[in-house]
């Protein structure tokens, strides 16, 4: 029996418009690794919304419109895969986690772990990222020239992580915990182009080798510990408690989870949890730094709901709408993750009018559609006001703003970050001023799975009298 074509369009017979096929795509290629973003953007001026490319023999379509986003990732999602080959890059250190997991399995995990981000969960956290926040300031100096504020995101995150995670938080494993990290990160972005995977053994691959040897031994040592010195039971429960604690059904004794699906589970908690926290955090505080004025009216409404002195709880959270709208503004110009939503084909569909084969190599890219003056007005500008309900700004569509993606497949964790960003940020303006470092350039986004600055971002700190 012939399959049925997902549509919302007539199809059109003709291919959408695309660069012009040379030598098998290998131009195209070597310019999406230099410049990944870059070569994106300049694909939607020069041919629009819908663009198509041969790349080695796949046809890989790229989609900018919101509706296109959203029937993509919504109405067509049971007929799209995670694209393989990003899926076996991070298979390599997540394992067979609910990131990378497809079908019945994702399902299942997804099923599983959902309750431990739900937002009545993430309130419980709260304290937990308050004090981790609290403790890594009170470390920081009252003025320095040349903080190394990246560097004090990176690690103030893993804190929380590990919180949040194992309710324990020391700095030195927390410091070896991100960067081995961020190091994954780095390494995970090289090795996206090339078509096969060499084995972890490989001499090369040490690095490798040495980032997941740190985290494997941080892991594996939290899950023996816990093992030893069971919590209390009155203890408030972490992750992990949460994670040992899963059973596929009410009667099932058996926990759901074997030691090694803790493991990945862990390990993506780790990669995805931490570094887009870290990356929304390190793109604020610069968004701050070059807005002034933003910064002084977020810093006046922090100080007036908190005082000098009070942490911030979840119920502060709805009394800082701008603080609010500048991290929403910050994600829209620089999301943590503006190009891995990439997916593949796995039944005919037609979507914008054109039809796409099984097999089709489907591209969405978050850091090019939140820049588009269609649906931004200066689009390169930090407007927070686009995202302060007060302002009166005209509704963003749906679609255009997709730091967690969209959809069944959304960021399980994305209640988390927010969550966590904001509390972080409240604190830092409570006690501190940030400024650019004298003479410094702006800083360059390098796209290395998330987004980072291509030279480590220091500011200058100044702390509040």
């Amino acid at each position: 029996m012939q399959q049925a074509h997902h549509s919302l369009s007539p199809p059109q017979p003709a291919l959408p418009p695309g660069p012009r096929q040379r030598w098998l795509g290998l131009p195209e290629l070597g310019a999406m690794r230099r410049d990944y973003l870059g070569f994106m953007s300049a694909l939607r001026r020069r041919h629009g919304d819908i663009v198509h490319m041969r790349l080695v023999g796949y046809r890989d379509y790229s989609f900018f419109h919101p509706e296109q986003v959203r029937e993509l990732l919504l109405a067509a999602h049971e007929r799209l895969i995670r694209w393989e080959r990003g899926t076996e890059v991070f298979a390599s250190a997540h394992g067979r986690s609910v990131l990378v997991a497809e079908g019945a399995a994702w399902q299942r995990q997804r099923r599983l772990l959902q309750p431990a981000f739900a937002p009545r969960q993430v309130e419980a956290f709260a304290p937990r990222m308050a004090e981790a926040a609290e403790a890594a300031l009170a470390r920081w100096p009252a003025r320095d020239a040349q903080f190394p504020f990246e560097a004090a995101m990176t690690q103030l995150t893993m804190e929380v992580i590990l919180r949040s995670l194992f309710s324990r938080a020391d700095e030195a494993p927390s410091r070896a915990a991100a960067q081995a990290v961020h190091r994954l990160g780095q390494i995970g972005m090289s090795e996206m182009y090339w078509p096969v995977s060499a084995p972890l053994w490989a001499p090369w691959k040490a690095g490798k080798r040495r980032a997941l040897a740190t985290l494997d031994a941080l892991i594996h040592g939290e899950l023996a510990r816990r093992r030893r010195e069971p919590p209390p039971a009155d203890a408030p429960a972490d992750l992990l408690q949460m994670l040992l604690a899963l059973r596929d059904g009410e009667a099932d004794e058996r926990p759901a989870l074997s030691e090694r699906a803790l493991r990945d589970e862990c390990m993506t908690i780790f990669l995805a949890g931490h570094e887009t926290s870290a990356s929304a955090l390190t793109w604020w505080g610069w968004c701050m730094t070059a807005h002034p004025q933003a910064q002084a009216r977020a810093a006046a409404e922090v100080l007036a709901q908190l005082g000098p002195t009070r942490a911030p709880t979840m119920a502060d959270l709805p009394r800082l709408p701008w603080l609010t709208a500048c991290i929403k503004e910050t994600l829209r110009l620089y999301p943590p993750a503006p190009a891995l939503l990439t997916r593949r084909s796995i039944a005919p569909l037609t979507i914008g009018g054109h039809e796409l084969p099984p097999g089709a190599t489907i591209r969405l890219t978050p850091g090019v559609i939140q820049r588009d003056p269609r649906w931004f007005e200066e689009p390169e500008a930090f407007r927070p006001e686009r995202f302060d309900p007060a302002s009166g700004h005209a509704e963003i569509p749906r679609g255009a703003w997709l730091p967690f993606g969209a959809g069944p497949r959304v960021c399980l964790g994305s209640h988390f970050a927010l969550t966590e960003i904001t509390l972080i940020a409240a604190l830092i303006l409570q006690r501190h001023e940030l400024h650019p470092q004298p003479g410094a350039p702006a800083p360059r986004p390098v796209l290395n799975i998330t987004l980072r600055p291509e030279q480590a971002l220091r500011l200058a700190l100044r702390r509040r009298d």
